[in-house]
């Protein structure tokens, strides 16, 4: 069967309404969230539906506090590459690494801005000596280690 494409590519208030009630806590029922905004559980259906196929939802997933389960090091990781054009390369060795939990291309001084966890400093530095260093054309590094989360949020819709 083929892939419909939505017919509205377009977000109108009640998605926004949708997108804000989810944002705040992704286990909310639809059932609930039509009785909320008055409309059928149909309707938050396929309003997800379209959501999903604009790209605007990238999925659902479970959200885990790494200290809980043992990784007490969060570090930042300000990456040097040789030549610009290593990128490409340079991410596919890195998206190996399970450790590293974000990366993005950046401007400024870093080629490549990345966060990790880790257990402990032993960990860190043998993913930082082992793994990401011997990276081909990461010519090298600059670590920032976490002393605490203050603010990890999504955006504001409302």
């Amino acid at each position: 069967m083929p892939h419909k494409k939505p017919q509205n590519l377009e977000i109108d208030n009640l998605d926004i309404q949708i997108l804000s009630i989810l944002m705040k806590n992704a286990t909310t029922p639809y059932t609930e969230i039509a009785k909320e905004l008055i409309v059928s559980g149909g309707t938050i259906h396929v309003r997800m539906k379209k959501l999903e196929e604009m790209g605007v939802i990238r999925g659902a997933s479970l959200e885990v506090n790494p200290q809980k389960l043992g990784y007490d090091i969060t570090a930042f990781l300000g990456i040097f590459l040789e030549k610009g054009s290593q990128y490409n390369d340079a991410v596919k060795q890195l998206a190996a690494v399970p450790e590293i939990v974000e990366m993005h291309y950046t401007t400024g001084s870093y080629s490549i801005f990345a966060k990790i966890v880790c257990h402990d400093t032993n960990h860190l530095r043998e993913v930082l000596n082992e793994q990401i260093q011997s990276v081909k054309g990461i010519q090298r590094t600059e670590t920032f280690i976490s002393l605490e989360e203050s603010i990890r949020r999504q955006i504001s819709l409302d």
